[in-house]
């Protein structure tokens, strides 16, 4: 810009001395005031809409102008150009970041130094119960104010993460962990570990509960080994003796087969779908088996309807609608009734087993199909069950895609319902049809 003012001074110089030597200095210096003047007038102009812009910069509203403020237009101009560029671009981060903090499976919380919301995402509001807009610029502990939450933010320790139980809703488990990462930020993290924390107690009731299970068997066989052992008996006495080991010593054996079974199941693969159970013949088998354990004490009932067959393995299908068969005859009094009910169409099929027995508080229906899990554990033992019965029917189900549905009412009886898809069902072939 300096050469270009130079450059119009001789210029205006020029002109200047002519009228000088044409009409006198006077009028040569006059010549040479007014050009001053204006070039004065052109830089004040530029420099005040200049002045204007920088008070309220706008990118698309640089001024413009010719003559020598050109170039200080047209480079601010580009430089303004690349900013918006640049402005977009970061723009542009800052949503896919957003975006991505929103897809975490974790709770994220963005806090500065006094432990203010400055971020979070929806994750993070379901868990803590936070607005991610009304809430921001909110120390944390005045929303989340459980003690040991409060103590966790408050100490400035967060080597480890804190386990915290919510009181929101059904209860969570979270697992808190803060993370500075700044001089003035903190992260802080919500994960979910309601269900591996479920897995771990289950995990330890099964260890547990087989511990349990083995013992007993166990020290009543070690009781009578020492007796036999140590004392002098009758032949009378140690046949009795002989028959109550040989008898803990079977119902050990029974646990082993069960959990082998159980874990057969988890880790087999998907059954086929182009192997045929013939229904009639399986209802046949499981009315005439109920038949001989009720031994005349119940009344027994199959009502079926529907000339469909299943597809999938036969002897899981069979051994876990004859365990429900067998639960209902158990648990049920003399002189009751047991129902089995087979239903099926193009659109699925279900077999229900009713009874008119004991049936089962409302708290344990959710857990009956854990293992080990018994309602009454010195009935189901007087019964011969080891706990892991309706565990495999759960399993085997749901490896044929079918789901186990239970309605119960104490003192009035039970009904345990097993559906099966459309795609587990077959039109029965002529000799295994079920007449409706």
């Amino acid at each position: 810009m300096l050469v270009r003012t130079l450059t119009v001074l001789v210029w205006l110089a020029v002109p200047a001395a002519l009228v000088r030597l044409a009409f006198g200095a006077d009028a040569g210096w006059a010549f040479f005031a007014c050009g001053l003047l204006i070039l004065l007038g052109y830089h004040a102009r530029n420099l005040g809409r200049l002045l204007e812009w920088l008070n309220r910069p706008e990118p698309d509203a640089v001024p413009g102008t010719t003559g020598i403020w050109d170039d200080a237009f047209a480079f601010l101009h580009r430089r303004e150009r690349r900013l918006a560029q640049e402005r977009q671009r970061l723009g542009r981060l800052v949503v896919r970041y957003g975006q991505a903090g929103r897809a975490l499976p974790d709770g994220v919380v963005i806090l500065d130094a006094e432990n203010r919301i400055e971020w979070c995402n929806e994750k993070a509001e379901r868990r803590f119960g936070i607005d991610g807009r009304a809430d921001t610029g909110q120390p944390i502990t005045n929303l989340v104010r459980q003690p040991e939450f409060v103590d966790y933010v408050s100490t400035g320790d967060y080597a480890r993460p804190l386990r915290l139980r919510t009181s929101r809703g059904t209860g969570l488990t979270l697992s808190i962990q803060i993370i500075p990462y700044d001089d003035s930020q903190k992260l802080l993290l919500a994960r979910d570990i309601t269900q591996a924390e479920r897995l771990e107690t289950m995990r330890r009731d099964f260890v547990a509960n087989v511990s349990h299970e083995l013992r007993t068997p166990l020290t009543v066989l070690a009781g009578f080994l020492e007796t036999l052992r140590e004392l002098k008996l009758d032949p009378d006495r140690a046949r009795h003796y002989m028959g109550m080991m040989t008898d803990q010593a079977s119902r050990m054996q029974r646990i082993i087969d069960d959990l082998l079974t159980l874990s057969a199941l988890e880790s087999a693969p998907e059954p086929p779908r182009d192997e045929r159970i013939p229904m009639r013949r399986l209802l046949e088998r499981l009315r005439a088996d109920a038949e001989a354990l009720s031994a005349g004490r119940h009344r027994i009932v199959l009502d079926a309807q529907g000339d469909f067959d299943l597809l999938g393995v036969e002897s899981e299908i069979a051994g876990s609608l004859s365990n429900l068969v067998t639960n209902a005859i158990r648990y049920t009094p003399a002189g009751g009734e047991i129902r089995l009910l087979w239903r099926a169409s193009e659109k699925g099929a279900s077999f229900a087993v009713e009874d008119t027995g004991i049936g089962i508080e409302p708290e344990h229906i959710p857990r009956v199909t854990e293992r080990f899990y018994r309602v009454d554990r010195g009935r189901s033992r007087e019964t011969g069950g080891t706990g892991l019965g309706l565990a495999i029917v759960k399993h085997a189900l749901l490896r044929h895609q079918a789901s186990l549905d239970i309605e119960s009412e104490p003192g009035r009886g039970s009904r345990f319902t097993v559906r099966f898809p459309a795609r587990r069902v077959a039109a029965a072939q002529p000799s295994s049809g079920v007449a409706a």
